[in-house]
């Protein structure tokens, strides 16, 4: 088993809807729902990549409101790892839930192709189509 790799989960939520994507070179069937996440970069806190990571994957400026907890994530068999995922709610300015876009890694760091995604408003009752253990703390994200 490789190691286990510290990362940043942001739920942004705006009256009732949770931010997500879907890719748009990847069928819905493999890359399913998601929330923006990553890697907690060496020597970095979860709470700055939450907040990282929300701008890369989004466009989005965004400020963390609080600490969800943490969950032990199997990430198996897709990688033969085990991540400890950090989980934050965090606010965004002007957000408008009809509102679509496109963003991505474009020019991804670690090489690989580009990867373009659909950003959107998800409505929160509907939420439980994320995929991979990505709404393991909806339920704190709720109180």
């Amino acid at each position: 088993m490789t190691g286990r790799p510290d990362k940043a989960v942001c739920y942004v939520q705006h009256d009732g809807h949770l931010l997500v994507f879907t890719h748009l070179d990847v069928p819905l069937t493999v890359a399913g729902v998601q929330v923006p996440a990553g890697t907690v970069d060496a020597g970095e806190r979860p709470e700055d990549a939450a907040v990282r990571e929300l701008r890369e994957e989004t466009g989005l400026a965004g400020s963390v409101l609080r600490s969800l907890g943490s969950e032990e994530y199997d990430v198996r068999p897709t990688r033969d790892q085990i991540a400890t995922r950090h989980f934050f709610e965090l606010a965004v300015s002007n957000a408008h839930t009809e509102d679509r876009w496109v963003a991505g890694e474009f020019d991804p760091n670690g090489g690989g192709i580009p990867q373009r995604w659909e950003c959107w408003w998800l409505p929160l009752e509907h939420s439980q189509v994320l995929v991979a253990g990505l709404g393991a703390k909806l339920g704190a994200l709720v109180r």
